[in-house]
């Protein structure tokens, strides 16, 4: 027979109500457990998130940045540009001063020089100081104004195949010496016509463009791409032009021929004034007279 006393009934109760606590505990830390998996979950979802949003933002971000660095050099190398040909065109304006021709060879030389080989170099000019063009440039032979034309191009910075580029013009006007003014010739009214050796017409204006010609030194390496006022080509001057055409040759708007030397007599008109009684019969000119033959 056993005999359990009291002290031993009081000694086993905290054993048995121990086991629901240890339960308890489990249930927690199972809990706890969860919310910390769930926990790490959404942080790797976050960055996850982070990382796609950042490989769109960054390339988005540095080609925005790009673009504004590329607008800015834009920007500035056509200032230099326009600042450069104007220096260039008040030079060339003294030279003209003697002989009325502009010579756009020596005009983007000296464009080239201003601006400084270094800086076109590193610049965003699409060949560099190959690209720029000054052909277009011609002196007015009415007005004795310069029309300064400079064509270039740049490159623009888009991630395709190739290398795309834009064309870009730079124009104004300069007003040259012209040492006379004419007055009185040709004025409204007048019975005074004026004809050439070789005119087929009598113009009533002494300033009419056939009459004035407007010639342009041009390089030979560029006249394929040049035309005349027509759409024509310009062909070798049988006067002038002997063998091989030289480094620059001089063209007129309405002319179909290039020319070795400006003392060519396809680039002078003999101007004679003469009553219009005296013309034979010849019809007037289309441009300047107000009704032809």
């Amino acid at each position: 027979m056993t005999i359990h006393t009291n002290r031993d009934n009081i000694l086993m109760k905290p054993e048995r109500a121990s086991v629901p606590g240890m339960r308890n505990k489990k249930k927690k830390a199972k809990k706890t457990e969860k919310k910390e998996k769930t926990r790490k979950k959404d942080q790797y979802r976050q960055r996850g998130s982070v990382t796609i949003e950042a490989s769109f933002g960054i390339p988005l971000f540095l080609f925005a940045a790009l673009c504004l660095i590329w607008l800015i050099e834009i920007q500035s190398i056509r200032i230099s540009i326009t600042n450069a040909a104007q220096n260039a065109a008040k030079s060339a304006a003294e030279d003209t001063a003697v002989i009325p021709v502009l010579n756009t060879v020596k005009l983007k030389s000296d464009i080239v020089s201003l601006i400084g080989e270094d800086r076109i170099s590193r610049s965003i000019l699409k060949d560099g100081s190959a690209g720029i063009s000054c052909w277009k440039s011609y002196v007015s032979p009415t007005t004795g104004e310069m029309n300064i034309t400079v064509n270039y191009k740049i490159m623009i910075p888009l991630p395709v195949m190739g290398s795309p580029s834009a064309e870009l013009e730079e124009s104004f006007k300069l007003s040259s010496w012209t040492g006379y003014q004419d007055g009185g010739m040709g004025g409204e009214g007048s019975d005074i016509v004026y004809m050439t050796d070789n005119g087929a017409v009598y113009h009533e204006d002494y300033n009419c463009s056939y009459l004035r010609l407007s010639i342009r030194y041009v390089p030979y390496e560029e006249l394929d791409g040049i035309r005349n006022e027509s759409g024509g080509k310009y062909h070798a001057c049988d006067k002038c032009v002997i063998g091989p055409a030289m480094t620059g040759v001089y063209i007129t708007d309405s002319g179909t021929k290039y020319h070795n030397s400006l003392n060519c007599s396809g680039l002078k008109r003999t101007i004679h004034a003469v009553e219009r009684s005296e013309t034979g019969g010849v019809g007037g000119c289309s441009r300047c007279s107000g009704h032809s033959g």
